[in-house]
């Protein structure tokens, strides 16, 4: 007996909740083609390609779906996803911005939305989803999570530890939950966490990634109550732990920096023709704790300028330029910043804008606060010659403490290890004093303790600088939370 579509759907479907997702495949292969018209067989198809990474199959199955049968939601939500895993993201956002008043009817879906609206900045809109998922499915601690991470963003810490709390009572062995409620304030000897993170900590001999996690956690807490030695013994064992796990190649990324450093000599900035004429973007750059985040806020504070947050466009826009006009892709780092020396820096900077899209564009100017962009300063002002570029500084043992004591989920590996910190920061120091001397005036520069210490005068200076007016409310800034990663080895 023949089987129908229907049937080698549910096929494929039950071989993915089995694990068996490359069976799945072939199944979907089979049913494309005995049923090519069969539109959810190709929804089926894009969600079993995107389980085995195949971005491009991904998306062509899912726009194959919405050809045959246009708007059904969940389909919609697929091609977002598909397009955001593809690098497309100012389409995904599009098609977010579309869907975002959908009421989905179950939490997966909601949740689902939700997360894929925080992976493309849009928190607001994913705050909704969240709350949409914990109303539909209220005993799933996930949902409640997912909620805290994009109240996180929203600066609403009495709603985060709300969710925080919900989703621990749920579900106690929560790591990640257990971990943000620790950053989420400054904890006091009266009301802390300690005792149930070592108890934690005592469970979780045998799992070296729980375990790391659970060693940053109640070390940020004690550090809180001013137990400081026994803060720094731990955070020593969860960085090692943590280290432990992820291949880094420390060699790679200080090889990309000096390549930088050969390859954009003055020279460069005198043959090179303009780059694409916008003065909408303003990136602020500098290592994560350095004070990226309260400089940021002081500007998206002022009216005239749009919050964007950790955009990688750039990079991204950076590596699809590279690639161009060849098959071959670079064999290291160091290669591909050599290939950026003749690419088309007017095109770069034109993709780069449209790349931002919808998350800007609504405001004369928008911070790009991917600190990381140091890596690339002088090809943003190649590219996009009339933005402003702020670098944030800091004084390097403060800053490098910082990012040693900050646990970055799946972000700036060097920063796990004293000794690759401390390389990795002094070839970050010496390619900022290679942008001031071959950009002389192109950066603005702010000291932390400068803006720690009189807000004022450093908020008044840089709102000259970016021609805009003085506005009382860009001096209402704090410290912030970082996290971004940088490109240059990112370019499969």
């Amino acid at each position: 007996m023949m089987s129908t579509a229907e049937d080698l759907e549910d096929k494929a479907q039950g071989l993915v909740l089995s694990g068996r997702v490359e069976e799945a495949a072939t199944i979907c292969d089979e049913l494309n083609r005995q049923f090519p018209e069969y539109a959810s067989g190709w929804y089926t198809t894009s969600r079993v390609a995107s389980l085995l990474g195949l971005r491009e199959l991904a998306l062509q199955a899912i726009e194959r779906a919405l050809y045959l049968s246009p708007g059904t939601p969940e389909w919609l939500l697929q091609r977002i996803e598909s397009l955001g895993a593809a690098g497309n993201f100012a389409a995904a956002a599009a098609q977010a911005l579309e869907l975002s008043t959908h009421r989905f009817e179950t939490g997966r879906f909601a949740a689902d939305f939700g997360l894929a609206l925080t992976r493309l900045g849009m928190y607001e809109q994913a705050r909704t989803q969240y709350a949409r998922a914990c109303s539909l499915e209220p005993g799933n601690g996930e949902h409640f999570f997912g909620l805290a991470c994009a109240l996180w963003y929203l600066d609403d810490p009495d709603a985060v530890q709300a969710a925080l709390d919900t989703c621990l009572e749920l579900d106690p062995d929560n790591v990640q939950a257990i971990l943000q409620r620790s950053e989420l304030r400054t904890q006091t000897p009266d009301a802390n966490n300690i005792a149930q993170l070592e108890a934690a900590l005592e469970s979780s001999r045998d799992d070296t990634q729980r375990r790391s996690r659970i060693c940053y956690a109640l070390a940020k807490e004690l550090a809180d109550v001013g137990d400081f030695s026994r803060s720094f013994g731990i955070l020593a064992e969860g960085s090692a732990l943590y280290r432990s796990s992820i291949p880094y190649d420390a060699d790679s990324d200080l090889q990309a920096l000096d390549a930088v450093m050969s390859c954009y000599k003055p020279e460069v900035f005198d043959r090179i023709s303009e780059g694409h004429v916008s003065a909408e973007p303003v990136f602020v750059i500098g290592m994560p704790g350095s004070g990226v985040e309260m400089v940021e806020r002081a500007l998206v504070n002022h009216p005239a300028v749009q919050y964007a947050g950790d955009l990688p466009t750039f990079s991204r826009e950076l590596v699809k330029h590279c690639l161009k006009g060849t098959a071959t892709p670079p064999g290291t780092a160091a290669e591909m910043v050599g290939r950026s020396l003749s690419i088309d820096f007017g095109a770069l900077g034109e993709d780069y804008l449209a790349g931002t899209r919808p998350l800007t564009g609504a405001n004369p100017h928008f911070v790009d606060r991917q600190s990381l962009n140091f890596q690339y300063v002088g090809l943003i002002h190649l590219a996009l010659p009339k933005a402003k570029i702020v670098f944030v500084h800091r004084d390097p043992m403060d800053n490098c403490f910082t990012l040693f004591r900050t646990f970055f989920e799946n972000s700036f590996a060097f920063s796990y290890d004293m000794v690759e910190l401390g390389r990795y920061y002094v070839a970050y120091s010496r390619l900022m004093e290679h942008w001031e001397s071959v950009l002389p005036g192109v950066m603005y520069v702010i000291s932390y303790e400068d803006l720690v210490a009189d807000t004022r005068p450093v908020i008044e200076g840089l709102l000259e600088h970016c021609s805009l007016s003085l506005n009382e409310s860009s001096l209402s800034i704090d410290a912030g939370r970082d996290g971004s990663v940088g490109v240059w080895r990112n370019f499969e």
